[in-house]
């Protein structure tokens, strides 16, 4: 991962993540401050009970004529004290009792909860019934650190999601970036060849050396470059232009082709043997140049030295053979995506045939591929369904 992917992946989980953590953080935040006021709720009730609970055994001993006796209450978390009118402690199981005070009606500490009502009875000294409780306290803790847990937990979990979202956004632009990195550096090595063999038949010429055969050489090279040239362009700005169908013989334009490619494939010194048969068809002409130029320009480029090339046109179906370096099974299926090659140690930007493929699938036409290693390739394309 290089310096800029990292900065966007940053970005993007920092956005990602800083926003739904926000989120998460504000709808706990709610959550939480309900549950403050139900755990609250819920104390009062249980000291409320308590005191109760007392108050009924206080008055059950008196009439009774019985000693008041310390109860045991319910809940085992709760403790309580008894106070006279003046104040003054009558009992007490209290932990911490000098946090007390009669002063207030309910208070909290940082360990316990405070309850503090008035009783009235005649004949029964006891005024002031305290109760003391740690689960309103501890209960409260308890939420926060579910709360901060989940904060946590949820912030790993997003953060991890937001990664592999991230990595799979990031992924095609990436292996974009990579066709586009690798397709310059096959450009710059493609486009050098012929601008060389131009350069040197330049120089040669001259010179006077041999001016016949420098000639054809830059003429090659010329159209070398043009092919390449025209291939670039139609694949960035042309592939979705809107057609203009026309009738024409497809058998001139595949004779004109064979003729304009017989000037470059002398550099490698190979034939190109045709036959063709008169075919009319109505489609864009200059989508159909590209096709069969595509064709013979790859023919010519997986070809051996001082070997030939068999375009042929009959039935209205239109094969270039090749006895070149041939492609295997696995290659073919992706021979025909963008920026994709036969062998990265023969030539070519890897377009030519995803033009070709994107024009036929446009006219729905049959193309088909023969290929075995060291023996060469087959392609054919049928026009039936655009025949005139």
């Amino acid at each position: 991962m290089n310096k800029d992917e990292r900065k966007a992946l940053i970005s993007f989980l920092s956005i990602y993540v800083g926003s739904v953590i926000l989120l998460v953080g504000l709808l706990l935040y709610f959550y939480y401050k309900n549950e403050l006021k139900s755990v609250a709720e819920h104390c009062n009730m249980q000291m409320s009970n308590a005191a109760n609970e007392i108050k009924s055994q206080i008055l059950n001993s008196y009439m009774n004529k019985q000693d008041l006796k310390p109860i045991k209450l319910k809940h085992k978390d709760i403790q309580y004290a008894l106070f006279d009118e003046n104040k003054k402690l009558i009992f007490s199981n209290m932990h911490k009792e000098q946090e007390l005070t009669l002063k207030k009606n309910l208070y909290e500490t940082q360990e316990y909860t405070y309850y503090v009502t008035y009783f009235y009875e005649k004949n029964i000294p006891i005024r002031y019934i305290a109760i003391q409780t740690c689960t309103g306290v501890q209960d409260k803790n308890k939420l926060k650190i579910i709360m901060v847990l989940i904060l946590i937990f949820s912030s790993i979990f997003v953060g991890f999601i937001a990664y592999l979202l991230a990595k799979l956004l990031l992924k095609p632009v990436r292996e974009k970036v990579e066709s586009m990195d690798k397709f310059i550096k096959d450009s710059a090595h493609e486009l050098n060849t012929p601008i060389l063999v131009l350069m040197t038949s330049v120089s040669m010429l001259k010179k006077g050396k041999n001016p016949e055969k420098m000639m054809k050489y830059i003429i090659s090279s010329s159209k070398q470059i043009s092919q390449l040239y025209n291939d670039i362009h139609f694949s960035t700005f042309e592939k979705n232009d809107e057609s203009l169908e026309e009738e024409f013989c497809l058998s001139e334009l595949v004779s004109h082709s064979v003729e304009y490619f017989n000037d470059i494939s002398i550099t490698k010194n190979i034939t190109i043997e045709s036959s063709v048969e008169p075919c009319k068809i109505k489609v864009d002409k200059n989508k159909m140049q590209k096709v069969v130029n595509n064709l013979i320009s790859n023919a010519i480029k997986y070809s051996h030295n001082n070997s030939k090339i068999i375009v042929t046109l009959k039935d209205a179906v239109l094969t270039v053979q090749d006895f070149g370096i041939g492609i295997s099974k696995e290659e073919q299926a992706e021979i025909f995506k963008r920026y994709k090659r036969g062998n990265n140690n023969e030539g070519g930007f890897g377009i030519g045939l995803d033009i070709v493929k994107q024009i036929v699938k446009e006219y729905n036409l049959n193309l088909s591929l023969k290929s075995m290693e060291n023996e060469g390739s087959l392609f054919s394309i049928d026009f039936t369904k655009v025949l005139v």
